[in-house]
């Protein structure tokens, strides 16, 4: 008996093996473009973009960073990311990756310079600016808070905690419906 797979997954197959091709420029228009079932793709196809460095080594260093931060060990996340840092300064992922690091750490100035320097590396990284937003709205900024999440949400439309967020300030930053 032969199986021939349904044409969705053909497409579906063909849609992940073209968005693999493609430059950041295209993947960030696609994703402002996209259907909720796309950008998903499209997303995770920039995310693996962001997150080599172009070194073996680096690509371990952020790797390990983030699987402190899975175990929520935010002394050794800091660590790893921090020398990832001091080796390879060009590499947006690895300010971004630190300053949720320092943030969950409470060590909340270098979080913001490190958001700082991610979002002067890489303005479209609509986790970096998500997380510019959750500082400001930490520190009872919701309007500062509400245009960062505006801000990554007119580059991922789908992005979900964003989405959250901007719902949950909307009555606080526009007032309430009579």
């Amino acid at each position: 008996m032969v199986v021939i797979p349904c044409l969705p997954s053909i497409l579906a197959a063909q849609s992940g093996a073209n968005l693999s091709a493609l430059s950041e420029a295209e993947l960030l228009e696609r994703l402002e473009d996209a259907d909720p079932t796309d950008a998903a793709a499209v997303e995770r196809e920039l995310q693996a973009l962001w997150s080599k460095s172009g070194s073996a080594a680096m690509d371990l260093l952020l790797r390990r960073g983030r699987d402190a931060m899975e175990r929520q060990d935010w002394p050794a996340a800091i660590e790893h990311l921090t020398a990832l840092t001091d080796h390879a300064p060009d590499f947006a992922e690895g300010w971004s990756e630190r300053a949720r690091a320092f943030f969950h750490a409470e060590l909340f100035g270098p979080a913001v310079a490190d958001l700082e320097r991610a979002l002067a590396l890489n303005p479209n990284d609509y986790n970096a600016i998500f997380g510019l937003g959750q500082v400001f709205e930490f520190f009872g900024d919701p309007e500062r808070a509400y245009a960062a999440y505006e801000r990554a949400k007119a580059i991922h439309p789908y992005h979900e905690e964003v989405t959250k967020a901007l719902d949950r300030l909307s009555t606080v930053v526009g007032g309430q419906a009579l």
